[in-house]
């Protein structure tokens, strides 16, 4: 019903300008993550899109450029599978920029075959969880410092079919593509519910969000069933740009500047799954997050 409603809803639209801000987007060379730094540049902000490709990287910088208006874009690499990477970008961030209003945690791979990332993680929980995790605490004091800031983290609807599982996080006992792309979603939600209590009073808020059932790369390692299904079910799926509204929602939306923690959908608030507002594993998951990185974040 929900799906229904949100349907003949209204579409959100906001005027909100974003001069002299500066915002990082990851995973920003395609997709939603294309779209929202296409956003936020014609609002005036200024956007650094952070991208493991640097030549598509800055196919899309010439593109957002030309089609915002505004060149105040650039592009900087960043690999969420690799820590000494992810450390790279940080350490440059915080040297060069003085302030950073909003980080879009934007950049995930979707049910892909098992693998490794550089750093030992299940390649799913270890882009779309871990690597977030890491850049975000890598960023915080200078996102902080630049206050008020949001930080936003793009989930998924698949994060109900999930569930944490602290004793093998990395799947190394079974791996299930899907399972383990439904735990890493989860992990989104339950690291924006803990950052957000970490963030009170510090005038930066954070918020998870499923972008909609999107038309895009991340489809690449689905199956002909489920592409066959997708197809089936198009009129009902969302182009790149109905998508990222969600995203760009949660970044400008004045009434949103009180709320942090929360979940949205459809550029309202939503509700995730029980396993989404669970403290006390989101708390463990938070721990082990930290002991895996080897970084303390009290």
């Amino acid at each position: 019903m929900q799906a229904l409603r949100n349907l003949f809803r209204a579409s959100w639209s906001s005027d909100v300008r974003l001069d002299g801000k500066t915002a990082v987007i990851t995973g920003a060379n395609t997709g939603i993550g294309k779209e929202t730094a296409i956003d936020l540049a014609k609002r005036g902000a200024k956007v650094i899109v952070a991208c493991r490709d640097m030549e598509k990287a800055q196919v899309a910088v010439k593109e957002i450029i030309e089609i915002s208006g505004n060149d105040n874009v650039a592009c900087m690499k960043l690999d969420l599978s690799n820590s000494k990477s992810i450390r790279e970008f940080a350490e440059a961030i915080n040297k060069d920029e003085p302030k950073l209003n909003l980080l879009i945690n934007n950049a995930g791979v979707m049910v892909c075959p098992y693998g490794k990332t550089a750093d030992g993680f299940e390649m799913q929980i270890g882009v779309n969880h871990f690597g977030h995790f890491l850049l975000t605490y890598l960023l915080i004091d200078l996102i902080k410092r630049s206050a008020p800031a949001r930080i936003v983290t793009v989930s998924s609807m698949a994060h109900s079919w999930g569930s944490i599982n602290l004793d093998d996080i990395n799947s190394e006992k079974s791996y299930s593509k899907n399972k383990a792309y439904a735990q890493s979603k989860l992990a989104n939600i339950l690291f924006t519910r803990s950052l957000a209590k970490k963030l009170e009073g510090t005038g930066v808020t954070a918020y998870s969000l499923h972008p909609g059932v999107v038309q895009t790369d991340l489809w690449r390692h689905l199956s002909a069933p489920e592409r066959f299904f997708i197809k089936i079910a198009s009129p009902f799926t969302k182009n790149s740009v109905q998508g990222a509204q969600t995203t760009i929602y949660c970044a400008v939306e004045p009434s949103l500047e009180k709320e942090s923690g929360g979940y949205y959908s459809d550029c309202a608030a939503a509700s995730c799954s029980a396993a989404g507002k669970d403290d006390e594993v989101a708390q463990k998951l938070w721990e082990l997050s930290c002991r895996m990185l080897s970084i303390s974040w009290d």
